[in-house]
């Protein structure tokens, strides 16, 4: 399927929220063109005006393509039928509703222009009020199609992300690590694994509150995010635990870069309800070239078990690269 990134679609959506809704309108007869143009914008829409089949074609395959389409059946270069294939076989997103114009009048006309994916079918010479209406009720469609993509992106957040740090969940930072232990088997590369887990929170709770509590923990997620390198993951492992995950990353480089994040929480202190709230972190390391994810998990909670021992606020390295 093709599909353009979220964060385009993001873009898209904030720059056409104060412009009028863009139609196509592919008509070579000259006479129709003028007649469209008017109309679609005396209704309140912007205009796009295509003079044949392949200009109208070349329209539709930009990001900021109008979702609503007038065809006409017959064009030159490629007709409007083609086109409604060759928008559908594509199953792009988002959506774009297919208003096919034509002279013909026969049902299997029809049934041939419905069936190559025309949401709609009007014959010439159209009523004006008809062609409104039924571009009305395509607006329609396609806003209660966005609001079903909008649904389904919420959807697809809360089932990756975590909801109180805005990090990857647990599930998907072990799908990361998973993908580039993967990776790491067939290119001979390391992969570092850091266990980080905040000193002494159940203090914070117990003291300031869980709604402190929960600040502390989107702050120090934040931070962690903020430190750590483009290609990175942090997720949230569970409680106050962290898990980063360091792809083709040796333990020599890969405690530079804990070093890094344990500062990132203990150098500046935290607020609470405006009062300075030092905190601190432990950190556990563990490296591989292939093994499985349990087992480097394990390797750095061993280590994180040995930097709670030593005091905290410090980073261990397992002592050797884990293999099982």
């Amino acid at each position: 399927m093709s599909t353009i990134s979220s964060e385009t679609a993001g873009l898209l959506a904030l720059c056409n929220a104060h412009r009028p809704m863009q139609v196509l309108a592919a008509e070579d007869n000259p006479v129709f063109q003028s007649m469209l143009k008017t109309m679609l914008t005396r209704w309140g829409y912007e205009a796009v005006m295509a003079r044949d089949g392949n200009e109208a074609w070349n329209i539709l395959q930009r990001d900021d393509a109008p979702r609503l389409a007038v065809l006409d059946w017959m064009m030159p270069g490629v007709d409007g039928l083609e086109i409604c294939r060759r928008i559908r076989s594509a199953n792009r997103e988002p959506y774009i509703y297919i208003l096919l114009l034509t002279a013909r009048t026969e049902s299997q006309d029809l049934i041939e222009g419905m069936d190559a994916g025309a949401d709609d079918y009007l014959t010439k010479p159209f009523n004006a009020h008809e062609l409104r209406v039924r571009i009305r009720a395509g607006r329609r469609i396609l806003d209660l199609q966005e609001e079903l993509l909008q649904a389904r992106e919420a959807l697809r957040e809360q089932a990756t992300y975590d909801g109180l740090t805005g990090l990857l969940n647990r599930t998907n930072i072990l799908e990361k690590l998973d993908d580039e232990l993967a990776r790491a088997t067939r290119s001979g590369s390391a992969v570092s694994v850091l266990m980080v887990d905040l000193d002494r929170f159940k203090s914070v709770n117990d003291t300031q509150g869980h709604l402190t509590g929960d600040a502390v923990l989107r702050e120090a997620a934040s931070r962690l995010r903020s430190a750590s390198r483009r290609y990175d993951a942090v997720g949230r492992y569970g409680g106050e635990e962290f898990l980063v995950v360091l792809p083709g990353c040796e333990a020599s480089a890969a405690r530079v870069q804990a070093e890094r994040l344990r500062e990132a929480i203990a150098d500046i202190p935290f607020r609470a309800d405006s009062r300075p709230l030092p905190m601190t972190c432990s950190i556990g390391l563990a490296c591989s070239t292939h093994c499985a994810p349990e087992a480097l998990i394990r390797g750095a909670d061993d280590a994180l078990y040995l930097a709670k021992a030593q005091g905290r606020n410090c980073v261990v390295v397992h002592a050797e690269k884990v293999t099982a």
